[in-house]
């Protein structure tokens, strides 16, 4: 089987370079935007997003022990607990729909449950409290309160459903679990580990903190001082790592990020190149799907606009922030209100590239049910929006 499968990718690649139109305007500009939206990705999201990621991930599949997964994350933990933590997230890793990718395999490889890790990995970009505020100031407060209220519900809802619906497999799963020992048997008290996991992911938000409105006064003074506190952090890391990790426990860690890196890169890439093909950069959209179609699809609030546009921002890939200025001008184009607010509840939590990932973590099945529940719910919220303000 993986003969034939190597035979029909090859056979695959090969039919298309020799069928493709390369000299065709729209597919040469397609094909520029691939490579250059996958440059812009490589430049401003890798090092300061994607790595501290993959470092967060392999300190939680090495250093959080399976038995603290299971205590609030499991199929078994309080559900109060476990999804209240995993919808407000967002709040705390300002991240985008890839970044979160390697967290959410981390925790769900520990053994959490379907649900509070599927609630995690919508929250995670869906909650971004600088793009929410971003969204009231440049696209009405309306707009941004909806989208901050929507995504919490949304990240429990989804967390839930994915749960029920997967219920039976989650019980025999929770049944074949072996309890591992207590935090206090560890040579490493909690307290240290906290720390140690705190400074990694305070290491990702200030790395990865966009710079935002110029009128923004607080948030632009952090953006000033963002790269000097993640000296200090990554200063910090290195004294906690020297002083309290052995040699042999930070070689696993680094190991255990490489393989979540080699497993979510090459993924990442090929979703990346694929989006920026079809829809373009977001601030050119000269993909083979101009913009202004898209624009013209999303007026008004009916239930295929809604629809269409939670399926496009489902496939796009939104950097941090990004999809307020494309929503801006999308409004400024003729959208409406109901579609605005479909993308951005659908866009931000997913994307061509993260379902790629998505899949390799839990299975196509689940990742066609996950990204079918959020377009459903961002089509209804749309409609229920739009009918609201409109």
């Amino acid at each position: 089987m993986r003969e034939r499968t190597k035979f029909i990718l090859l056979a695959f690649v090969f039919l298309a370079f020799y069928y493709i139109p390369f000299d065709h305007s729209s597919i040469r500009s397609g094909a520029l935007e691939a490579f250059m939206m996958a440059q812009e990705y490589a430049q401003k999201h890798i090092l300061t997003c994607l790595v501290p990621a993959f470092f967060i991930a392999g300190a939680i599949s090495c250093f959080v022990s399976q038995a603290a997964v299971m205590k609030y994350f499991g199929a078994q933990a309080n559900k109060i607990l476990s999804y209240s933590v995993a919808s407000i997230s967002g709040t705390i890793l300002a991240v985008c729909s890839c970044t979160v990718l390697p967290i959410f395999a981390g925790i769900y490889r520990q053994g959490a449950g379907i649900g509070p890790a599927t609630a995690f990995l919508y929250s995670g970009p869906a909650i971004n409290v600088l793009a929410i505020i971003l969204t009231a100031k440049v696209l009405g407060w309306k707009l941004g309160l909806a989208r901050a209220l929507g995504a919490i519900l949304f990240s429990v809802v989804v967390g839930l459903a994915m749960a029920y619906i997967y219920r039976k497999e989650e019980k025999e799963k929770t049944q074949g679990k072996i309890i591992l020992p207590d935090e206090e048997t560890k040579e490493r008290p909690l307290w240290k580990e906290t720390i140690y996991i705190l400074t990694l992911v305070l290491i990702l938000i200030f790395a990865a903190w966009a710079k935002p409105q110029e009128d923004s006064v607080f948030w632009m003074d952090i953006y000033k001082i963002h790269w000097y506190v993640t000296i200090g952090l990554l200063i910090m890391l290195v004294l906690i790592l020297w002083n309290w990790f052995k040699k042999d426990e930070l070689l696993t860690w680094v190991d255990a990020s490489w393989g979540f890196a080699k497993q979510i890169i090459p993924l990442l890439f090929a979703g990346v190149l694929v989006a920026g093909f079809l829809l373009g950069r977001p601030d050119s959209n000269q993909g083979i799907v101009p913009s202004r179609y898209i624009a013209y699809l999303v007026g008004g609030n009916s239930l295929g606009a809604n629809l269409f546009a939670s399926i496009s921002a489902a496939l796009m890939y939104f950097a941090t922030l990004t999809e307020v200025p494309i929503l801006q001008g999308l409004i400024g184009s003729g959208m409406g209100q109901g579609p605005a607010l479909a993308l951005l509840l659908a866009g931000p939590a997913l994307s061509l590239p993260s379902m790629l990932v998505i899949r390799s973590v839990i299975g196509t099945k689940k990742t066609l049910v996950y990204v079918s529940l959020v377009v459903l719910m961002s089509t209804i919220s749309g409609i229920l929006y739009g009918n609201i303000v409109e």
